[in-house]
């Protein structure tokens, strides 16, 4: 008995006894199976990574769609009808962008404890700082090594000479407090709070009001303070005062802000709570149905998308020989940003392929591309990270509605480029101070 059992852990020991057992996935021992068919392995490739395929495909079909109809001299009406299924895909995603972001907020801040709600949003803006800040730094550098405003720009005749008035830092930063909190949580969803500014003129003499000229911010604007002298010799001050006015767009921020204090609201209820969470959670889900559903008329409406962008352009050989540079730089900066700077920070922190999880979010980025929207691409980029790539959806639909909304790498990147183009352009030297304050104006727009 005794040499039966040291044979036993003989076996055990080298590994032997376990020939014969499933592995923890579910797979049996190599050495008991027999080796995939090729045109088998194959098969089941295409369909883990179907829809992933055919949204390449139908990227490359619609360059070529959109390449071979630029020949034919089309309508503007026409080119709105070529571009039709991808402005129905636009439509769909975002038709669902409420409902995903609020009951996915609610149901992920109710299922989290409030420190650890804390702690993550912590970390995640932490993460969603530094990557923007590191992203408008790509963006300087790129623009004094390349020079884009090194070339000679003719101006585009549909252009005219007024430009839009600049609003000062301070009402920027109320705006951004006040759709924090929004007065009404219906009008947030297809508007937004924005300060524009009234010109008044003020009799200096006297200091009764002598007239009142409105205008919208579009306007041209006389400067705060200057001083104006009528023919009866009486002297004015223009004073530009600012007041609200309600703009067209989605009040994303104030959704937002709104939906994760009423998930932390809804936890601290306790039993009395649970039933508004499982009514969230039960939305939630049928949403992400939908979405799936939506995901599969992706490629096809991004077909026409990419086509419908192409055939819009009027004249890229011009566009490009003036702007050439300017394209490139942009360009160069987000490749480096998001194939070599946000992988290296995926792979420090997982020591993982960064790689495999951008190819298992490949059809979101796809309809990025096709949109230029990340609210637009929200729905498809949870349901991506969910079933490609094992994310949380704790984590995901917490982390993400947030990260669409603060998270603007790109657009920092772009507007540090566009602000040294036009120094460059206009021959103005950039000292370091300007320099600094285009990156901390870009990381916090």
């Amino acid at each position: 008995m005794a040499e039966k059992i040291n044979m036993e852990e003989v076996k055990t020991s080298n590994g032997e006894a376990h020939f014969d057992e499933p592995l923890g996935n579910g797979l049996k021992s190599h050495r008991k199976t027999e080796p995939e068919p090729l045109v088998e392995r194959v098969k089941r490739i295409v369909r883990a990574n179907l829809l992933v395929i055919l949204t390449v495909a139908g990227v490359i079909i619609g360059v070529f769609i959109g390449l071979g109809v630029r020949n034919v001299a089309l309508t503007r009406t026409q080119i709105i009808y070529v571009g039709f299924p991808g402005e129905l895909l636009i439509r769909l995603l975002k038709m669902i962008i409420i409902p995903l972001v609020v009951c996915s907020l609610v149901s992920g801040a109710a299922s989290i404890d409030p420190k650890a709600l804390g702690k993550l949003g912590g970390w995640a803006m932490l993460f969603f700082l530094v990557t923007t800040l590191i992203a408008s730094a790509i963006g300087v550098v790129m623009a004094f090594i390349i020079k884009p405003g090194a070339v000679t720009v003719t101006k585009p005749p549909s252009l005219d000479e007024e430009v839009p008035a600049s609003k000062e830092i301070i009402d920027s930063f109320l705006d951004l407090i006040r759709n924090i909190f929004p007065s009404n949580l219906v009008s947030a969803a297809f508007q937004s709070y924005a300060t524009s500014y009234k010109l008044v003129k003020k009799n200096g003499t006297d200091g009764n009001l002598n007239i009142t000229v409105e205008k919208v911010s579009r306007g041209n604007w006389t400067p705060a303070g200057l001083c104006d002298l009528c023919s009866d010799g009486a002297l004015f001050f223009s004073l530009q005062v600012p007041f609200g006015t309600d703009q067209d767009g989605m009040n994303i921020l104030g959704l937002v802000v709104f939906a994760i204090v009423f998930g932390v609201a809804l936890r601290k209820l306790g039993e009395e709570g649970e039933i508004l969470i499982k009514f969230f959670n039960s939305f939630n889900e049928a949403t992400m149905v939908l979405v799936s559903w939506i995901m599969w008329y992706a490629p096809f409406g991004i077909m026409f998308l990419v086509a419908g962008k192409i055939v819009e352009m009027e004249d890229v050989g011009s566009l490009f020989a003036s702007l050439g540079k300017y394209i490139a730089c942009c360009m160069i900066g987000h490749a480096i940003h998001g194939l070599l700077v946000l992988p290296g920070i995926y792979f420090i922190i997982t020591r993982k392929n960064p790689y495999t999880f951008l190819w298992g979010i490949f059809t979101a980025l796809a309809t990025a591309f096709g949109t230029s929207s990340s609210s637009a691409t929200l729905p498809l980029m949870m349901k991506c990270v969910e079933e490609k790539n094992g994310v949380s959806k704790q984590i995901s639909r917490f982390i993400l509605p947030i990260g669409a909304t603060v998270n603007m790498d790109g657009a920092a990147c772009f507007q540090c480029v566009a602000a040294v183009f036009i120094a460059q352009l206009n021959e103005i030297p950039l000292n370091f101070i300007q320099v600094i304050t285009i990156l901390v104006t870009a990381t916090a727009s």
